[in-house]
This record gives structure tokens, sequence and C-alpha cells, in this order.
């Protein structure tokens, strides 16, 4: 099915990884990343948003709601998946793909992510590997299921974490055989046995993401980036590996 890939978590999340790393790994040759070059909206190839990922300070990280705003001031930005979300839903694209995705937490400014608002307001499914790991999953999924978003998993019945493993969440299996539609979160997790097991790193990410939100930076990069350091660039390889099982899940839907 069609779908566009969000570019946040190439562009600020994955700190250790090279861009000929990440070309090497990639294997889609058709324009499916989306982003905003100079205010315009954009689909490219990976060697086409490569390009940009080059000076990632220049690069503002844009959610849904600062979507329009951007395109006025002739930003350049990666899409977070709620903009990718936006986006799809321009170009008439029923899905959109990203790896860990907001929540609910106490992230200051993003308590309630934009990411579950536009998964109830936009008529795009969204594919997630799940809520990121300093997240309330219980909270999160809560929240989508009373604002009517149904949440299923993929090859799996429960959620159990993102890069690290936590308390089993009960989730409605997909079943492939049914037609789809909006408003709908498919979780298509990591493998337990990829996931990093010292939460201890995961403590230390947090009060990482804080002290950066405290400085006026952004939570979550400063969060990936200090478990990437503490895994020697491990989280940021199964992240990637995630965004791409998740695309290939995209191409398999009815």
């Amino acid at each position: 099915m069609r779908h566009l890939i969000e570019t946040a978590l190439l562009t600020h999340g994955l700190s250790s990884l090279s861009n000929e790393y990440i070309k090497k790994q990639w294997p889609f040759k058709e324009a499916n990343l989306a982003y905003l070059e100079n205010g315009t909206v954009k689909t490219g190839t990976i060697e086409d948003y490569l390009k940009l990922r080059e000076h990632p300070e220049q690069i503002a990280r844009i959610d849904c709601t600062a979507l329009e705003s951007a395109k006025a001031q002739g930003l350049s930005g990666a899409f977070t998946a709620s903009a990718t979300m936006a986006v799809c839903r321009e170009l008439d694209i029923p899905v959109a793909v990203t790896a860990g995705m907001g929540g609910i937490g106490n992230v200051e400014g993003e308590e309630l992510c934009p990411d579950l608002p536009a998964l109830e307001r936009i008529p795009v499914i969204l594919i997630s590997t799940g809520p990121k790991d300093m997240l309330d999953r219980t909270a999160t999924f809560s929240w989508l299921r009373e604002h009517g978003v149904s949440v299923k998993g993929i090859n799996t019945s429960s959620c159990t974490g993102y890069v690290f493993t936590g308390t089993p969440l009960p989730l409605e299996p997909f079943d492939r055989s049914l037609p789809i539609a909006a408003p709908l979160l498919l979780i298509n997790e990591i493998p337990v046995s990829d996931r990093i097991t010292d939460r201890e790193i995961l403590t230390e990410a947090i009060q990482a993401g804080h002290q950066a939100a405290a400085e006026g930076k952004a939570y979550h990069p400063a969060a990936n980036r200090r478990i990437d350091e503490r895994t020697n660039g491990y989280s940021s390889r199964i992240q990637l590996a995630s965004l791409i099982e998740n695309a290939r899940a995209a191409q398999k839907l009815p």
C-alpha cells in the first residue's frame, strides 16, 4: 500500500549512523520519505533526503501543529509521525510509517504528544514500533481507545516496549484478511531478543532528555543520543532496522 516514512528519526535520532551506513541499509528505491525543504513539502528517495541530513543542526523537527508555520517561514525540516500523517492526507496517501512514536508522558510541552490527536483526527493509518520507552504506554493506549482509535498488533498480541522491554499490554491482533481504515494504529514490535536489557541506560536517557528540555532543546533526540552512546550505536541500528521493517509491513497491507 502507498505510504510515506517519517524523517525525524533519520535526522535527529540516529546520532552514530553515517549517511553511508543508512544508504547501505536502506532497501527502497521509491521516493517515500517525507520532509520539508525551504518551505516546500518533498517526498524523496534516500539519496534525495540524505543530502539534507548532512547538516542536521539546520533541520527543524516538525510535528503536525508546526507544519503550516514551518511552510510559511520557508524552513527545512524533518517530519515526526504526526506531520507525516498530515502530509499523507494532503497527498491522498493512506499510510504513514514511523518507528518510536509519541504518547502521554512527563516531557515538558509534550504531556500529550501531537501523534495521538493526529491519529484521532487525520484519516491516515499509522504503523509504529510502539510508544517510546520513557512514556506511559498504558495511558497512551487508553487515550487512543477512548478517542476511537483502534490499536492492533502485527504478529503480536501485546505491546511490550520499544528498544527496552516493559510490561506487556494487550493488543487486538491484526487480521490481514479484513478491510482496514483509519483511525488505526498498527504496532510492529522489535523482537524482544534484539532489545536492550540494561534499564539503567533508559534512566540515564530520561535524565539527558529532561536536561535538554530545561536548556530549551529537544527532549527525544537528546535521550536517543544517550542511549546510542551507552550502547555503542546498537540502539540506532535496531531503530533503523525497525523503521525499515515497518515500511515493509506497509507495503504488504491489503
